[in-house]
């Protein structure tokens, strides 16, 4: 079900938006609804809470600042299948 919204944007900001879509080849308004759900599901995402064993094991993992996790894992998997 979709239903009529009304924003107050600035001109100049439309204008540009409605060049885009046209470029996209898609309407503004699935550009803005696409948009609204990326956000809508960014926010739902971050209030998913740890269960207490993950929470536990956050903090287990301490490395350097300058380890890099994939050049070790490269050099593992050599030594391993090369």
């Amino acid at each position: 079900m979709s239903t009529k919204l009304t924003l107050t944007i600035d001109d100049s900001v439309i204008e540009k938006a409605k060049k885009y879509a046209k470029n996209k080849e898609k309407s503004l308004s699935s550009i803005i609804e696409n948009y609204l759900k990326v956000l809508v599901k960014e926010q739902s995402e971050n209030n998913i809470e740890l269960t207490p064993i993950v929470k536990s094991l956050k903090s287990t993992f301490h490395s350097d600042q300058d380890f890099d996790y994939k050049q070790e894992l490269a050099k593992k998997l050599s030594e391993k299948y090369l």
